[in-house]
């Protein structure tokens, strides 16, 4: 056991070996939150985390347990503990106060934009060292003005290379600890760098993210759909950040990073890649958690950042992060599957959408049966399979209609509108089905978040975004001559349950 703690479930990966006996446990005077989806079965054990899983708690695991909730870390075995419900997403660090202000470099790569640097730059203040790199902007006059204006730091690269390279460019000229990144059309609130800060006394963590919201929104529709659906608001649940849980990655445009972790897993062109021209953010995370190092996204610190005001901008934005899925894919082909479908949720929505109740009703029954043994043989209640199934059908609907709507809308549209079919009730129901896959995952999404934005404009902004993002995961596709961006995976994965003795795995 680990901490008294032995872990059922998940597709859990043990990253703790990388880095070693001080990734083992959290550092003493942690304390720990349980997330608010972890739920207490009985006593001995706990279940929720991100992907789900259960955790059993011994005798010794459950005096830890006891002294976690009672305050912060003392022992071995709470650290542990702690470690392991935190990396499970069962709970969330709470770090001890810092006695100190941290030692950090704030890292702005800038292209022209002085006005918003100049915001930028005002917003942040003067309590750290601040080094703008200058990528080739086309009147670098003015860059350079807003920089000496606000004290800070100016490196000029010739020519225009990319984020990754200003950013590469930027940290050989940086010696302290830690380092933030920050895109010079982000406003940062004050605090956010100390908030974040904090983590870093707990020597596995390697970097934290704060949450990303819109510039308050202009008057145009487009705005206003930004203001409600902003693609890095990663939303207000702090988490860590692995790939396949709830956050799968954090972006760049606001991070604090251990300037030893980026330089541990730095490859032969830098930190960050500059073959990248977009997505080269979620590529150094995926290497940070591959090397074993923890990320954590933490809401409580804010920066604001500039939303595109028009749809042609709006669109083109989300056209080119499309066209990073695929050479992510070339790099972590495990990591970026868009659609993950389990068999029997996939074949009760499919029993559905034929419009075969039959098939649907005995697919969602075998699930259940299925869930129930499972639950069984791990030694867990069997209550609640039925609701959990349920749920997992409903996510299913709207991850393939979604996914459809983003990689095959065309089908979606000539299934509504091109006549065909040997009877009007079939055409009816094929229409209905198109419609329930196109349109239930945004009007879900609208009825969820109940924006200042009325459901029709909602709708049609959210299928234009996921139509201008599929298209541009086509065109990367193509680029790369991969399919693995737009290939949907077949997975099952159940509870396992594990011996007394054996070492539980966190992922």
């Amino acid at each position: 056991m680990t901490g008294g703690a032995e872990v059922t479930g998940g597709a859990a990966v043990a990253t703790g070996a990388a880095r070693g006996a001080v990734a083992a446990t959290m550092p003493a005077g942690f304390r720990v939150v349980l997330d608010p989806g972890t739920k207490q079965i009985d006593d001995a054990t706990v279940s929720g985390g991100s992907p789900a899983r259960v955790l059993r708690l011994t005798g010794a695991g459950a005096a830890a347990m006891a002294e976690l909730r009672a305050g912060p870390v003392r022992s071995r075995a709470a650290g542990a503990l702690a470690r392991k419900l935190t990396d499970a997403g069962l709970a969330h660090p709470r770090p001890p106060d810092p006695a100190a202000r941290p030692d950090l470099t704030v890292l702005i790569p800038v292209r022209d934009r002085p006005a918003m640097l100049a915001r930028c730059l005002a917003a942040l203040g003067r309590s750290y060292q601040v080094v703008v790199v200058d990528d080739g902007s086309r009147d670098p006059a003015a860059v350079a003005a807003a920089a000496a204006a606000h004290g800070a730091t100016l490196v000029r690269r010739p020519g225009n290379g990319g984020p990754a390279a200003a950013r590469n460019t930027g940290l050989a000229q940086v010696a302290s600890e830690l380092v933030a990144f920050l895109d010079s059309d982000c406003v940062p609130e004050p605090g956010w760098i100390e908030k974040l800060a904090a983590h870093f006394a707990d020597p596995a963590v390697a970097a934290a993210a704060p949450r990303i919201v819109p510039v308050p929104a202009g008057g145009t529709w487009a705005s206003r759909y930004t203001a409600a659906c902003c693609c890095l608001d990663l939303g207000d649940a702090e988490a860590r950040v692995a790939p396949g849980t709830r956050v799968g990655y954090v972006p760049t445009a606001a991070l604090v990073a251990r300037r030893a972790a980026l330089l541990e897993v730095a490859g032969d062109a830098g930190v960050f890649d500059p073959a990248l021209r977009w997505g080269e953010d979620v590529d150094l995370v995926w290497r940070l958690h591959e090397a074993g190092w923890r990320v954590r996204y933490d809401p409580a610190g804010r920066v604001r950042h500039h939303e595109p005001g028009t749809w042609p901008g709006l669109l083109t934005r989300r056209f080119r992060y499309g066209t990073s899925a695929a050479p992510l894919a070339l790099r972590h082909p495990d990591r970026v599957p868009p659609l993950v479908l389990h068999p029997w949720p996939a074949l009760t929505v499919a029993g559905l959408l034929s419009r075969s109740p039959a098939a649907a009703g005995l697919s969602l029954a075998a699930s259940v049966l299925a869930m129930r043994r499972t639950l069984r043989q791990a030694g867990l209640p069997a209550r609640g399979a039925l609701p959990a199934m349920l749920s997992a059908t409903r996510q299913t609907w709207l991850g393939i209609g979604r996914y459809s709507c983003q990689f095959g809308a065309p089908l979606l549209a000539a299934a509504l509108v091109v006549p065909g079919g040997t009877s009007r009730a079939r055409r009816w129901g094929r229409r209905a089905a198109a419609a329930s896959l196109l349109l239930g995952p945004p009007l879900t999404a609208w009825s969820a978040r109940r924006p200042a934005l009325g459901p029709v404009r909602y709708v049609l902004g959210h299928l234009a975004d996921d139509m201008a993002y599929g298209a541009g995961v086509w065109a990367g596709a193509a680029q790369a001559r991969t399919a693995i961006p737009v290939r949907p995976v077949i997975a099952s994965r159940a509870l396992r349950s594990r011996r007394p003795g054996r070492p539980g795995r966190s992922g």
